[in-house]
């Protein structure tokens, strides 16, 4: 597979944003449950694979939403340098999130992209599932997500999923898939 770079869009958590590390770090520091690694996180639903009373798991989230942490939220190495590259090149760059809204991100984005902000599109959509009409509507062929079940919504719609490994989306897929910025830097054709 070769990736037309103006032809590709991105989810934030997960594939841009180190966002379950954030996770494990707010579930440490405030709510000490320290036995949780990033390997437990085996499904998306947090509830379904960790032993976490889902209105901890509540709390844990709604803080990374609403920006609401002390310690930071990295990228996942190689995505600043990647993505400032292709902004650069072939911007705008468009974010599409199934986050309820932006919150945090636009500035979080900004930050660590190092771009003109007018170069940067962020889209909450509240679902998962409302992704697609987004990408349907802006012409995008391409969508990076780490969501096993998003990719597949994904193909039905026309658009090619590229997963992005993470230990929740280890089941039988079709698509392809990418272990890191570098393999996915591969697929873009400069």
């Amino acid at each position: 597979m070769m990736i037309d770079p103006a032809s590709v869009a991105f989810d934030i958590d997960g594939v841009v944003a180190d966002t379950m590390t954030l996770f494990l770090e707010i579930a440490r520091q405030e709510f000490n449950l320290n036995s949780i690694t990033y390997e437990d996180i085996t499904c998306y639903n947090l509830a379904d694979c960790l032993d976490i009373e889902p209105k901890t798991i509540d709390a844990v989230v709604s803080r990374i939403l609403d920006g609401n942490y002390k310690m930071p939220l990295n990228p996942i190495a190689g995505a600043s340098d990647v993505l400032s590259h292709l902004g650069r090149q072939y911007g705008p760059l468009m974010f599409v999130t199934a986050r309820p809204y932006a919150g945090p991100l636009d500035g979080w984005v900004n930050e660590r992209l190092h771009l003109n902000p007018a170069s940067i599109e962020i889209i909450a959509t509240g679902s998962h599932a409302a992704k697609v009409g987004i990408l349907q509507q802006r012409q995008i062929e391409y969508f990076v997500d780490d969501r096993l079940e998003t990719c597949f919504l994904l193909q039905a719609a026309g658009i090619q999923p590229v997963l992005f490994r993470q230990p929740w989306n280890r089941e039988q897929h079709p698509f392809v898939e990418v272990g890191s910025w570098h393999e996915l830097q591969k697929l873009l054709v400069f």
